[in-house]
């Protein structure tokens, strides 16, 4: 019963059969390689328009670099205060666009409020030196609250965005179990929004270490790539990078693979929503669940072999809550089970 991370999960065997395919003979390094050119067209299939891809490692380098590839000196980067980029990659962000400042921006279960982003972005007049300048607005899709920004919500960030004439970035670490949810496509969840610049996510859906940056603007393509060399992202064999999204594309893998975290995650709410012990503290929208328990059955289902986290609860949730009880945070992933899943929900309704 792990529930403690997505990234707890190994990788899906398409991905691993893939990844050994390319380990035999010789390709062409950083990058150059048939299927790294392969992989890249199909990213600009799958968004409908010619986009520049770019693999790295890790969501916090793809995070880093785009905002970095868009800096300026002073630079303000809007986000909402839970988002990922402000709370859990170890201010590089700031690091690696030398010295731009993380603004929070309020909104209701991790979704930054329009009203309220336009309101910050208000706060710095560009002839106000003093303040800095604006320079970026990143939001997470999905949010770090396991809820997702539907499309109009999007729509109106981007507008706010571009009559700033600020770019719109999307964390998309979670972007496949984001799209299933709305039912939508990549495109319509993104460039047909007003994103500019995406971290395409695969790591926590099934691959091993598949990370992108996707820019709808090929035309920005050049600086990228030696921000992306001078941050120590260019692999040399870049082509094992490419196999995992080669296989991950192929059939809808990625997307069968989000639902089936998706439906996980909704298996467990539907159980909490009939628990007498339990109760969620808000409706998820992809594969994070959020539930209040009380102790004895947080102890019970650890001895039981469960693994999740404790969760800070928020204000508003906090005050609702017992001394006897605790928030957690449950993840599903494309190896979680109906079996886990019900395993789990029976200790909780001892």
């Amino acid at each position: 019963m792990y529930f403690a991370s997505d990234n707890w999960a190994g990788a899906h065997p398409e991905i691993a059969r893939s990844l050994g395919e390319a380990a035999g003979g010789f390709a062409k390094a950083y990058g150059a390689s048939d299927l790294d050119k392969k992989v890249e067209h199909t990213f600009s299939e799958i968004f409908e328009r010619d986009v520049a891809v770019f693999f790295v490692g890790t969501g916090t380098a793809a995070n880093s670099l785009a905002l970095a590839s868009y800096n300026r000196p002073g630079g303000q980067v809007f986000c909402h205060a839970e988002a990922h980029v402000n709370v859990d990659e170890c201010n590089a962000p700031e690091f690696f666009a030398t010295g731009a400042k993380l603004v929070s921006v309020a909104g209701q279960e991790a979704r930054m409020a329009p009203e309220a982003l336009a309101a910050a972005i208000a706060r710095f007049p560009p002839d106000f030196v003093h303040g800095g300048q604006p320079m970026a607005v990143t939001l997470t899709q999905a949010t770090e609250a396991g809820t997702v920004y539907g499309l109009d919500e999007i729509a109106a960030i981007g507008r706010i965005a571009h009559d700033a004439k600020l770019p719109l970035h999307m964390d998309g670490a979670r972007f496949a179990n984001a799209l299933v949810t709305l039912d939508t496509t990549p495109a319509e969840m993104t460039w047909k929004r007003g994103v500019d610049i995406l971290s395409f996510g695969g790591t926590k859906n099934g691959c091993w270490c598949a990370e992108a940056l996707v820019l709808f603007d090929p035309g920005r393509a050049r600086e990228m790539h030696y921000l992306r060399k001078r941050s120590a992202q260019l692999f040399s064999k870049s082509r094992f990078i490419a196999a995992q999204f080669d296989a991950y594309f192929r059939d809808g893998l990625w997307l069968e693979l989000a639902r089936s975290s998706n439906a996980m995650a909704s298996r467990l709410a539907d159980g909490f929503a009939a628990a007498k012990s339990a109760r969620l503290a808000w409706p998820t929208g992809s594969n994070e669940v959020f539930a209040i328990l009380k102790n004895a059955t947080l102890q019970a289902l650890r001895d039981e072999g469960a693994v999740f986290y404790d969760w800070p609860a928020p204000a508003g949730i906090r005050e609702t809550m017992a001394a006897d009880e605790t928030m957690i945070r449950l993840v599903t992933s494309f190896a979680t089970t109906g079996d886990d899943v019900d395993r789990f929900l029976s200790i909780c309704t001892r």
